[in-house]
């Protein structure tokens, strides 16, 4: 379902099939672990079995005299590298702990940690050589746990970090990287004016993004000393960056061909085996090919930050918000850097706060370096806003969504962190909720509840470059650097397609090497439809301009008289369409090479709702989802299948994440259930069909209105299904995931 005032457009709204459709459902697609080479050997890693510990020494001469071993390497072959920050799109990095955490140095600093590597003849070779490997350790105390990192008398994993608070460094070392602090108005006066004050906390655990293909790379360092990799990666530039910073060469010296990616949401961004296969391909000559286990995925890669969050809201007698206050400690993992900014962003972001404040903490424990994943921050600081919200609306007597309109954020709305609102569609959002079907048909039976819960995710724009090639028979070869993950092939051909009058099926997209087409930042942040789009907009300008040109030149007229509209050019009474026109390129100068790259400052400022029906097992604890229906305003949705894709995929990730996933972690930090058969993922079984209610507000900072749309839908869930297990089982739950023993303790304390 759809609800939308927008213009009406022949490409933008359909749903094609998508161009890559074919070689996904045939298996002709060429995903990392495709790629076969001459020559090709296996790496493997050694890694650390303890969450914290000093490395006093690593032998690998029996691992090197092994029959079959090309090569071995440690972190002392990576070289020195001072403090950098490198922006990787959807967060940060400093390029020396990231060295470090590819391969371990002086301290391991998780179970997990990446300490030496191998490779061999195959990959049986490679992990029978990598247990030769002698790795003494001096094992110190570990911490999993937010607040207990953050304590005075905590393991110190970092001797010379200090904490940065807001520009000024601390005297004393810490686990604290980073205090943020935001504030706006009266805080102490807007509570003062309110008639209900309520404030709670809360806490998350960690999960993983649950990507189905684990991590692969296969690099070959040639020897005219340039690196070429193939990667399941989310962006080969970014890639391409980290891999020639750590590797202290030129970025011209590496290509990065990005393979098919099997999922990835935010945690394929970072790298953790193409520099390492890099130094292995070097050693030995040979293409590298290194490609994870799954428990080396949950314990070696990155997850979302475990959260306490703290939240105070005042309101009147009548619903208005007179003031916030909230309080956030993320996980950064073993390395500073987290995701505590987005979280500070996004807590308040729903609504109006005349007075507001927030504190943020980035604090650094035994567990791998947290990562992005589908709007990273915000699900922890929604949780946490947003049920305080509910028990405010039961406390007041107002309804769910009456009091969240009341309050709702809309153009010229001031975020507690700066930015204030254009044109945005929250609003929009919950008057769908309020005439949705779901929401207005009763919820009978015992053991039942309905919860509703609203997101918001802020989106980026970053750069992207595109380019274009017609061909004479009528179609467009797009070539684009953009990662796709979800669909956005089609979703950027339909914008060209749209711009120059012809259909979806006439553009041909293509996603090219580092080599083959401009910088194009990471497929993350939502960004990709909106940005790469408007790249292939200005494309689809520029193909016009030079097409009115020969149109010109064969009607012996001024270009500035030539007309185009909706793939017909035409100036005093001639006329050709696309194809006609294309058709007599050789005639008047050759081919039409066009162009497009931008750089969008801004957000997109993407908000949904979610309303959700469970029934709870009073002697199990087992909730199960009987309804669930997610809105969202799209700006436009360019392929309304796929932005159905992206709600119903959030909101499914969100469902897993409130109800049973999470990092188990046992008193010496290390995880227990890093298997799919312990880390209990949603399957079909476990979630009814998805209803999506798709708004349409036009963005107007893009040229079709286009919002990010991948982000938000996993907002909003653990809040609406706390809410909806509230009035199943009259237990308020702060505490996820929201387990059955975890459900059936608190049912049965009540």
């Amino acid at each position: 379902m759809t609800v939308s005032a927008t213009k009406k457009y022949k490409v933008i709204g359909t749903r094609p099939i998508r161009h890559d459709g074919a070689d996904k459902v045939t298996g002709r697609a060429i995903y990392g672990g495709d790629v076969k080479m001459t020559g090709l050997v296996h790496g493997r890693i050694l890694r650390s079995p303890h969450a914290h510990a000093r490395v006093k020494s690593i032998d690998t001469s029996a691992a090197e005299a092994f029959p079959g071993v090309y090569a071995v390497v440690t972190g002392a072959d990576f070289p020195d590298l001072q403090d950098k920050i490198a922006n990787l799109g959807e967060g940060s990095v400093n390029l020396a702990d990231l060295s470090a955490n590819l391969l371990a140095r002086d301290k391991v600093l998780y179970k997990g940690h990446a300490v030496a590597a191998v490779a061999a003849r195959d990959v049986h070779t490679a992990e029978e050589a990598v247990k030769l490997i002698r790795v003494q350790y001096e094992p110190l105390p570990s911490t999993t746990w937010v607040l207990d990192a953050m304590k005075d008398d905590a393991p110190l994993l970092h001797e010379d970090l200090r904490t940065d608070s807001m520009g000024e460094k601390g005297e004393e070392p810490t686990n604290v990287a980073t205090h943020l602090h935001f504030e706006t108005g009266d805080v102490e006066q807007g509570f003062a004016e309110a008639d209900v004050v309520i404030e709670r906390e809360y806490k998350t655990a960690s999960v993983h993004q649950g990507y189905i293909e684990p991590h692969v790379s296969t690099v070959l360092w040639n020897q005219d000393g340039h690196v070429s990799v193939w990667t399941s990666t989310q962006g080969s530039f970014t890639c391409r960056q980290q891999t020639a910073e750590l590797l202290q060469i030129p970025v011209s010296q590496v290509t990065v061909t990005p393979c098919e990616i099997g999922g990835g949401f935010g945690g394929k961004i970072s790298v953790y085996l193409e520099p390492v296969a890099a130094l292995l391909s070097r050693k030995c000559g040979r293409p590298v090919q290194m490609t994870m286990n799954r428990d080396e995925v949950f314990e070696g890669t990155g997850p979302t930050p475990g959260s306490f969050v703290r939240v105070k809201i005042g309101a009147t007698k009548d619903g208005r918000f007179t003031a916030g206050e909230a309080w956030l400690a993320y996980d950064a993992g073993a390395y500073p850097g987290g995701m505590i900014g987005p979280g500070c962003m996004c807590v308040f972001s729903c609504y109006d706060f005349a007075n507001a404040k927030v504190d943020g903490y980035d604090v650094c424990l035994n567990k791998p370096k947290t990562q992005a994943y589908r709007a990273p921050g915000a699900t922890q600081a929604a949780f946490a806003c947003e049920s305080v919200v509910d028990e405010l609306a039961e406390k007041l007597g107002i309804d769910p969504v009456e009091l969240r309109l009341i309050n709702a954020a809309k153009e010229g709305t001031r975020r507690v962190d700066g930015p204030v609102y254009p044109r945005v569609g929250f609003i929009e959002v919950l008057e769908a909720v309020k005439a949705s079907e779901h929401f207005n048909t009763p919820l009978e039976g015992p053991n039942r509840g309905r919860g509703i819960a609203a997101g918001f995710w802020f989106n980026i724009g970053l750069k992207s470059s595109v380019a274009g090639n017609v061909n004479s028979d009528g179609t467009v070869e797009l070539i684009e650097g953009s990662t796709d993950i979800g669909g956005s092939r089609t979703s950027i051909a339909m914008q060209l397609a749209e711009t120059l009058g012809i259909t979806a099926e006439e553009v041909h997209p293509k996603v090219v090497d580092t080599d083959s087409v401009g910088y194009t930042d990471v497929t993350g942040g939502s960004r990709v439809t909106f940005a790469t789009g408007m790249a292939a907009y200005e494309c689809g300008l520029d193909i016009i301009a030079q097409m009115k040109q020969r149109a010109a030149l064969l009607w012996e007229c001024d270009a500035s008289t030539v007309e185009h509209d909706e793939g017909v050019y035409s100036s005093n009474g001639q006329s050709m369409n696309f194809k006609e026109l294309a058709g007599k390129l050789h005639e008047t100068g050759g081919p039409i090479v066009a162009r497009g790259a931008v750089s969008p400052e801004g957000s997109t400022n993407t908000f949904g709702a979610h309303i959700v029906d469970v029934e709870v097992d009073p002697e199990t604890g087992k909730t199960t989802i009987l309804r669930y229906t997610t809105v969202l305003d799209a700006g436009k949705a360019i392929h309304p299948s796929y932005v159905e894709g992206q709600m119903q995929g959030g909101a499914v990730q969100g469902i897993g994440w409130t109800l049973n996933e999470e990092y188990f972690f046992n008193d010496s930090g290390e995880m227990q259930n890093a298997s799919f058969l312990d880390y209990r993922m949603p399957t079909c079984l476990d979630v009814p069909m998805i209803d999506c209610i798709i708004v349409e507000v036009p963005n107007p900072d893009h040229p079709y209105g286009v919002r990010g749309v991948g982000e938000t839908p996993i907002v909003p869930p653990p809040a609406a299904i706390a809410a909806a297990i509230y009035r199943a089982t009259n237990c308020r739950m702060r505490e996820l995931p929201i387990s059955p023993p975890r459900l059936w303790k608190a049912m049965s304390e009540k």
